[in-house]
């Protein structure tokens, strides 16, 4: 990710591939957290790293390591926790929000849906409010009420 827009409540992210920069929105409720974390850990500027190696280059698996089992450690969660799984879970909680399976392409930079449907898991909130809305439709149907 590069290049820091809170203003706007977003990134830009440049890719390995030829493809353009895309922006990558977040929650305002983060815009704290994250502005903060811009001033003590980025590199300054529209286009430096938001997240750097311990002398501010860039972040190669060699030098990453060290510093992501430490960051885990000193936030108590298990080694069964790689780095990778935090985007699948941002993305797999974009899907629960009701990102459909093109705008979670779009914000993962992929350009097929096999990738984006790996992050539309069920849950038993989503099943849930899927059963409780087909009711809703039947109750229509019939001439009920919808309470």
């Amino acid at each position: 990710m590069h290049g820091p827009s809170c203003r706007t409540g977003g990134f830009s992210t440049r890719r390995r591939s030829p493809r353009p920069a895309r922006a990558a929105s977040f929650p305002a409720e983060l815009l704290d957290e994250i502005t903060s974390h811009l001033e003590a850990f980025a590199a300054p500027g529209r286009d430096g790293h938001v997240f750097v190696g311990p002398q501010g280059g860039q972040l190669r698996r060699s030098n990453f390591r060290d510093d992501w089992v430490k960051a885990r450690k000193a936030a108590g969660v298990t080694a069964e926790l790689h780095f990778h799984d935090l985007r699948h879970t941002g993305d797999t909680l974009a899907s629960t929000a009701g990102a459909s399976t093109r705008e979670l392409m779009t914000r993962m930079g992929h350009s097929s849906s096999r990738a984006a449907l790996i992050y539309q898991h069920m849950t038993s909130d989503r099943d849930r409010a899927i059963a409780d809305r087909l009711g809703s439709m039947i109750r229509k149907t019939r001439g009920g009420t919808d309470a």
